[in-house]
């Protein structure tokens, strides 16, 4: 059982060398993903291309899903078979120009906190870290996996990356929790990832600040783990691939013991999905036009318009 070929470009963008692709045959077709096996890196790179504004929407989450789903299959399929494994690591990253993801869908949210619709809420934040829980335990498999941020992260976008056992980012990304600027709180797994990597103190004033860093100041504070310049990103996370790979045995147990030490349970997110869910039916009209004026800035900067920033939006 194999991707197939639909979802395996030859190359992230032009001008970079064609990977060897591994033949392959299932039957899955991603909309808003693709996923490419690199043989001679032994690495899978899968690449977000959203079909609409680069927010998780539910449509990217449910492809989330089927590509982990088909990564775990593809493994078992080459066990079974009595071949190697086919990777050794796993590296998301996005094919928009300077963003990596938005964040949450709060066209959403606003509509289904209007409608009094907390089970909806619920429902979206569960398949959300159902799919984070799965990143952070690399599916169980024996991957190291990465972010590659090379835009803006923000909000659930920045949760997602926080979900890889590394961050490789581009100096001057954004990437930030802007929710406090509308009375709200990051509920998709924030608080748990970060209080891990830089402590409680430093999280929390990082989740009530709202304010949006760099990927500088965010390596400073340990957050980010290894930081590329501008328009290298690709290229140092390859890098740092093709000088571990010898010790890939080493690195991997390393991120296993800490998923054990201190581990992110599925509870635990969904526990806080709950909490936030429940906080987001407390917003009142005041919050949500800002939360619509986010939006409002989502799509004038993706029409390729002066966007005045997350920060000038909400005031």
């Amino acid at each position: 059982m194999f991707f197939s070929r639909s979802i395996i470009p030859a190359a992230l963008s032009a001008g970079h060398r064609t990977p060897a692709v591994v033949p392959m045959g299932l039957p899955l077709q991603l909309d808003n993903l693709e996923l490419r096996l690199e043989a001679p890196s032994r690495t899978l790179w899968c690449t977000m291309r959203p079909q609409g504004r680069p927010s998780y929407t539910l449509e990217l989450m449910q492809d989330v899903h089927r590509m982990q789903q088909a990564t775990v299959d593809f493994f078992a399929a080459r066990h079974a078979a009595g071949e190697e494994r086919p990777a050794d690591w796993f590296v998301t990253n996005s094919a928009v120009p300077g963003i990596y993801n938005l964040g949450g869908d709060l066209a959403h949210f606003a509509e289904r906190i209007r409608s009094r619709d907390h089970a909806s809420l619920v429902r979206y934040g569960h398949i959300a870290v159902e799919a984070i829980h799965r990143n952070s335990v690399a599916f169980d498999l024996p991957l190291i996996t990465m972010a590659l941020v090379q835009g803006d992260a923000l909000g659930g976008g920045f949760e997602h990356a926080l979900s890889f056992d590394m961050i490789v980012a581009e100096r001057s990304a954004k990437i930030g929790l802007p929710e406090i600027l509308f009375n709200m709180f990051p509920g998709m797994g924030a608080y748990s990832f970060l209080s891990r990597r830089i402590g409680r103190r430093q999280a929390e004033e990082l989740i009530t600040s709202g304010r949006i860093h760099t990927a500088e100041e965010l390596h400073a504070m340990g957050v980010v783990d290894v930081l590329a310049e501008d328009g290298q990103g690709e290229a140092v996370a390859r890098d740092y691939i093709a000088r571990h790979s010898r010790k890939h045995n080493a690195h991997f147990t390393l991120h296993r013991a800490r998923r054990r030490v201190d581990p992110v349970t599925l509870e635990e997110l969904r526990d806080v999905v709950e909490m936030w869910a429940e906080a987001a039916m407390n917003l009142g009209e005041a919050d949500l036009k800002k939360m619509g004026r986010l939006v409002a800035a989502q799509e004038r900067r993706l029409a390729g318009l002066a966007s005045p920033g997350y920060a000038n939006a909400a005031e």
